[in-house]
């Protein structure tokens, strides 16, 4: 039997496409391997946010290249989408396949696509005739629906699986390139919603993560349209999965109502992440955000009131053209004020074609890296303050496969004794460690 590997790069959202494709593949008779050196097939799927996604996809190609010349490669996702004939031109590349055509994989790479139950890959090209990569891509601004979502099967790996439920963004910040390969928000309809979770829950699994590209727009484009509460709502009332983490969502977006329906019920993770990007207002009118230093401040201190000892998130850019030292002053002023417990940092990366490209005042690369290091420096005093206040508490968690577990405020747990993965329980914080928190449970 043909064998299959898939690398994901990037955001949830990605990772839970990655999946899809692993279970199309399986679907359709493709045995899947331990990595690519014994992989007929690679798929890359890629992330193109940053110049460093970029870079960190093209070093995975040529290394999967070296490793298995003979593999036949793949490339879809954000950067095949954006640039697909930088990708068709790497070594071992046969075919890039853009977001606007990534459901179509499965049958893209059958020669017969006669729906057979294996896949007809074609011999290797000969060193001396190397093929010439196909490209597939199209409109993605014409994607108009969004495609169900992966459904796990009963005895993978994972134990928290990411469940995409709305693709694309409306915004147009002034840095941003995923728009442009992504497409316009779409939103994966309500009943199939629930008809993941619920194979989801029949399948053994405990908790899921809900994600998206612009997660807190869901169901805006829905016919009647509905809201990300409307949906939680539901799952809640409807279905019997035990966790429900919801991962990134805008400022505004975390709307009262949906703070306080994550604060009432014990199967919503305590757990809130909201980009910030900068914390000067001169910065965000820049970048185009929708919103200003102290409307975010006033959601996340609301959030804090409504979720007491939660995890409190925020994507962080440092470098952003024009980034003066007292604007950079303001961002590092409200990460310390506000109750972050973690951030990611990113460096501004120039994306060709996005407004900020074009804007005067480049920050230089070692002063944005700086910032950077200064970003990180706090954010890791913050965390490692969050994590001593929970020494004496009890946390609910769910263990992992690696033998650690991941509590619903988002910490690695360190378990003291080992427990079967997928499994949520209570435990008591005996300490801090390394990267996260020790505990103990009765159970074990």
């Amino acid at each position: 039997m043909r064998r299959f590997f898939v690398q994901s790069f990037g955001c949830r959202a990605t990772q839970a496409e990655g999946a899809l494709l692993e279970q199309e593949l399986r679907r359709h008779g493709l045995e899947a391997a331990a990595d690519g050196r014994s992989a007929d097939l690679i798929v890359v799927n890629t992330c193109t946010v940053t110049a460093a996604a970029d870079e960190d996809a093209r070093h995975w190609i040529r290394r999967l290249h070296r490793q298995n010349p003979e593999g036949r490669i793949l490339v879809t996702g954000c950067y095949a989408q954006r640039a697909p004939r930088e990708l068709a031109a790497l070594p071992g590349v046969r075919w890039v396949v853009g977001n606007s055509h990534k459901s179509e994989i499965s049958n893209i790479i059958r020669p017969d696509a006669a729906g057979t139950q294996h896949f007809a890959l074609q011999p290797p090209a000969s060193s001396l005739q190397p093929a010439v990569a196909q490209i597939i891509t199209g409109d993605i601004l014409a994607q108009t629906e969004l495609r169900v979502a992966a459904v796990y099967a009963a005895g993978a790996e994972r134990t928290r699986p990411n469940v995409k439920v709305q693709d694309g963004c409306n915004n147009r910040c002034s840095f941003c390139i995923i728009p442009a390969v992504r497409g316009r928000s779409r939103s994966l309809p309500l009943d199939a919603v629930m008809g993941q979770a619920e194979q989801l829950h029949a399948a053994g699994y405990r908790e899921i993560v809900l994600s998206g590209i612009n997660l807190g727009r869901w169901g805006r484009d829905l016919r009647p349209g509905r809201t990300l509460a409307d949906m939680l709502g539901a799952l809640l009332e409807h279905t019997a999965i035990e966790r429900i983490r919801i991962s990134s969502v805008e400022p505004l977006d975390w709307t009262d109502e949906l703070l306080e329906l994550a604060a009432g019920s014990r199967r919503i993770a305590r757990h809130v992440h909201a980009p910030l990007e900068s914390g000067s207002d001169a910065v965000l009118r820049r970048m185009r955000r929708r919103y200003r230093a102290a409307q975010y401040a006033e959601r996340i201190q609301r959030a804090a009131e409504l979720l007491p000892n939660a995890a409190f998130g925020a994507d962080v850019m440092a470098g952003f053209p024009g980034e003066s030292d007292a604007e950079f002053r303001e961002t590092l002023a409200l990460v310390e004020r506000l109750p972050f417990t973690y951030l990611h940092v990113f460096t501004y990366s120039r994306r060709e074609g996005t407004p900020a490209d074009a804007m005067p005042g480049q920050v230089n690369g070692r002063l944005a890296r700086e910032r950077n290091r200064l970003l990180r420096e706090l954010a890791a005093r913050k965390n490692l303050e969050f994590r001593r206040r929970q020494v004496g508490r009890r946390l609910s968690v769910i263990t992992l496969q690696d033998g650690a577990a991941l509590s619903d405020n988002y910490l690695k747990v360190k378990l003291a004794a080992p427990a079967e993965p997928n499994r949520i329980m209570d435990v008591l914080v005996t300490g801090v460690c390394e990267d996260g928190v020790t505990a103990r449970s009765d159970e074990l």
